[in-house]
């Protein structure tokens, strides 16, 4: 047995029943045995093992009272993952399939993902089972100030800023930095995608979107293509989905397709995003009133249907393991030339699998979505300084980052005799950098 197969088998048993942890554990320690391999040096500092168990795990309850005066009580966690390379760095995810399991997978991919940025930030991921949906903003409030007067004491602007993630937007965020400003009589920049009224950036909701576009845009690029004319679907109805599907058309892009949890919209003549705004961000209503509105336009209940429309690129943005082995195969036989990542881990092991002896392009989400990230951690930037720095600043540096991202898990992945293989590129790149920066800390 490899050392990378003991780290694997000890960790799925000192952690039995977190199957999103394990599936990411895998997909990232089997990619690196090149690494390991050149670098013998590693298994007696056991950086594995190390790599593998968060430095700090908190557990804790979040009690509030809704608005019928009845007491709930939801579990709030923080998992701070690696901070080898920069104070930990991760969103907040409030949503009911919130579990330990999936805030250490999150936390894990977080490290890797923070690297590739080139950026000094750690990793780390946190949230909450709590569901915000057809919640009242007194309920959330109240929420989110019980969830931050326990977070409070882990978070700093130099230990760990968090950051939104499903369920988590400008109005959580409002209210958890307003409660920890109180709790603390500090206005630092402990928590980014603040409101613009105090601290926060310019580009940060679309930083996501259109970063994953610039990286699959980069992709097309080497190969003499583009995004023009392609015909695109891009799942999810959130900030991700939205801003990727804008930035998509902007390139040339026909975007077909998007959902929400329950269904599917399809526009032949290539989604109103106008339309979409309109629904998902002003009036937080279910996507299916697209339907209702734009003619020719179609809804299906269900969201899985959504990966048997025929497509050039396919970008899966709303949550883990969404394109499983079935769907993969269905984009491949209808013609999926590229796949880029803009939610984390939407795709399972058998599936990128598929995509892969398929030939498609694979952009994996570590990379592929490390935008929004990258722009939080320009957000901490413009904080520390008191800086204040235009749209078109901030999207240039985004451009640039996410141009380097692709160049770096190039790169590694020819390195080692992978070429094309960016879920190998990605991996290696970011796990370089913090393998580096673990040896020289020492064993700590």
């Amino acid at each position: 047995m490899t050392y990378v197969e003991r780290v694997l088998d000890d960790l799925k048993k000192r952690n039995p029943g977190e199957k999103e942890f394990h599936q990411a554990a895998t997909e990232i320690l089997l990619t690196l045995e090149p690494v390991i391999n050149a670098h013998p040096e590693y298994e007696k500092a056991a950086l594995l093992e190390r790599f593998t168990e968060p430095e700090r795990t908190v557990l804790f309850r979040v009690p509030w009272v809704d608005d019928n005066g009845v007491v709930r009580v939801n579990k709030g966690y923080r998992v701070q993952f690696n901070s080898a390379i920069g104070p930990y760095k991760g969103g907040l995810r409030f949503h009911p399939s919130v579990n330990l399991s999936v805030i250490k997978f999150l936390g894990l991919e977080q490290i890797l993902k923070n690297s590739l940025t080139g950026l000094p930030i750690g990793g780390g991921k946190g949230g909450s089972d709590f569901d915000p949906k057809g919640k009242s903003d007194r309920e959330i409030m109240a929420f989110c100030q019980s969830f931050m007067t326990e977070l409070y004491r882990h978070i700093g602007a130099d230990t760990d800023v968090p950051a939104g993630d499903i369920g988590v937007g400008a109005r959580e965020v409002g209210y958890l930095f307003g409660q920890y400003k109180r709790i603390r009589n500090e206005h630092v920049g402990v928590l980014t995608g603040r409101g613009l009224s105090y601290g926060g950036s310019l580009m940060r909701k679309e930083a996501t979107g259109y970063g994953l576009i610039y990286m699959t845009a980069e992709a097309m690029k080497q190969r003499g293509d583009s995004f023009k004319g392609k015909t695109t679907i891009v799942s999810g109805s959130g900030n991700v989905a939205i801003y990727a599907c804008e930035k998509a058309q902007q390139l040339g892009a026909k975007v077909v397709a998007m959902y929400d949890s329950n269904g599917y919209i399809y526009d032949p003549n290539g989604i109103q995003i106008d339309v979409i705004k309109q629904i998902k961000e002003v009036e937080r209503a279910r996507i299916k009133e697209y339907a209702n509105r734009v003619a020719g336009a179609t809804y299906t209940e269900g969201c899985k249907g959504i990966w048997t429309i025929p497509c050039d690129v396919a970008l899966p943005c709303a949550t883990q393991n969404e394109i499983d082995e079935e769907s993969a195969k269905a984009l491949i036989a209808n013609g999926v030339q590229y796949v880029g990542e803009g939610a984390n881990m939407p795709s399972t092991l058998e599936a990128i699998s598929a995509f892969q002896k398929a030939n498609v392009v694979f952009l994996p989400a570590k990379a592929a979505n490390a935008g929004g990230v990258a722009t939080s951690a320009l957000e901490m930037a413009q904080s520390s300084g008191r800086l204040y720095w235009s749209s078109e600043e901030v999207d240039a540096k985004l451009k640039t980052i996410m141009i380097n991202i692709y160049y770096n898990i190039d790169a590694a992945a020819k390195k080692y005799g992978y070429e094309g293989n960016y879920v190998m590129g990605a991996n290696i790149a970011g796990f370089e950098k913090v393998a580096e920066a673990m040896m020289a800390h020492g064993i700590v």
